[in-house]
């Protein structure tokens, strides 16, 4: 009942589509689809390919160049996100399988230490199978952790301390200070190891087998932005990036690059998924990381969902696909749809103001304007602006 990729998903559609073209064909195709008529690899350190061999996990890096500007000195900062599969199956011990998470994890951080990645966010619910399909309380309400000292948050803080990176941990978080109350979270932790906040899950979806309100409701952190050594980040968890206006209000609050640490399958949003983060990192003039687990999750027990599906003991194909998008609209290739991987950008956060310059969204979004017309529309009064024919 562990995850595995079936050998009927395809591993990749960005390189099942570049195998195909060439010449300039193939320099139209990445002008179109990614913004770049030549994307911008960088090289990855033999030996860090070799432990990405050793350990079955991808390893991309791109860099966005960015213009020199003569008053301001470059801001040159490494993000990198993780997408991974579980390793246990989720019959066993709940010990057992967040360990085994952790082994794989220490082999695919080192990495991104090798390369010099200073922020790096990791999958939504990283340490736990994602089982909020089953709508069982037990044992996955076990998984559920302290933000400040859990098992994950210290084996995380250790790693963040050694290699001078800020990590960003989405786990299942357990309140003992209110009420024993669960949340989806994402913690972050500073180059130093200590934690610096956290942000939990705005928007909870209710959807197919997407029954995540039988465990946590709507986040009451607002929209927080982490001020790091490295910049401002923020965290639109997983169904948030439906949500135009969660993503403009981190905008709002100064992020510089916002992470969307997510869990989605096939058959559901994947027609969505390379929209959604890309729009918002042009709209908001911020890079936005797009973040999918990868792999098939299989439980003990058979469980049935809102869209009439017999019953069934998985939720889908993780399709992975990880993502990176700079304010600009230009965005980086996937991850693998079968594998787990490391992508690692390489980006000047001068950008972000470049970009506000050139298209004047910010100058231009008329917040008065829609915090007037939201206000009305909050109120059981309220009649929609429509003018209607004789």
């Amino acid at each position: 009942m562990a995850t595995s990729a079936t050998s009927s998903e395809l591993p990749s559609l960005d390189k099942l589509i570049t195998s195909r073209l060439t010449g300039n064909e193939l320099e139209e195709y990445n002008r179109i689809q990614y913004g770049k008529n030549k994307y911008d690899e960088l090289s990855i350190a033999k030996a860090n390919l070799e432990l990405a061999e050793k350990h079955n996990f991808e390893i991309a890096a791109y860099n966005f160049p960015t213009k020199n500007e003569e008053l301001r000195s470059a801001r040159i900062v490494k993000i990198g996100v993780i997408q991974h599969s579980i390793t246990t199956a989720t019959d066993k011990p709940i010990v057992e399988q967040r360990q085994g998470i952790f082994s794989k994890m220490i082999n695919i951080i080192e990495a991104a230490a090798n390369e010099n990645v200073n922020i790096l966010c990791l999958q939504e619910a990283w340490s736990m199978p994602f089982a909020f399909c089953t709508r069982e309380k037990y044992p996955w309400c076990e998984f559920a952790e302290s933000a400040i000292e859990g098992p994950s948050t210290m084996f995380l803080k250790e790693l963040a301390a050694r290699f001078g990176m800020v990590i960003i941990s989405p786990i299942l978080e357990r309140d003992e200070v209110h009420g024993d109350t669960i949340w989806n979270t994402a913690v972050v932790i500073n180059e130093s190891g200590k934690v610096i906040g956290k942000h939990r899950k705005n928007h909870i979806p209710r959807v197919g087998d997407f029954n995540e309100s039988t465990y946590y409701f709507e986040g009451n952190t607002g929209h927080p932005v982490f001020e790091t050594k490295f910049g401002k980040i923020a965290i639109n968890i997983c169904y948030g990036r439906h949500h135009p206006l969660n993503w403009l209000m981190f905008g709002i609050n100064g992020a510089e690059i916002v992470f969307n640490p997510s869990a989605t399958v096939s058959g559901l949003s994947e027609h969505l998924w390379p929209i959604e983060a890309r729009n918002a990192a042009i709209a908001n003039s911020y890079y936005t990381c797009a973040i999918n687990r990868v792999g098939t999750e299989k439980f003990p027990n058979e469980f049935t969902s809102g869209d009439g599906k017999l019953a069934h003991n998985e939720f889908g194909h993780f399709y992975g696909s990880s993502y990176i998008t700079a304010p600009d609209g230009v965005r980086t290739p996937g991850l693998s749809r079968v594998k787990d991987g490391l992508l690692i950008g390489k980006v000047d956060l001068n950008l972000c103001r470049q970009v506000k310059d050139k298209w004047g969204f910010t100058m231009t979004q008329r917040l008065n304007l829609y915090a007037e017309s939201l206000s009305n529309a909050v109120k059981n009064d309220y009649e929609p602006q429509i003018i209607h024919s004789n």
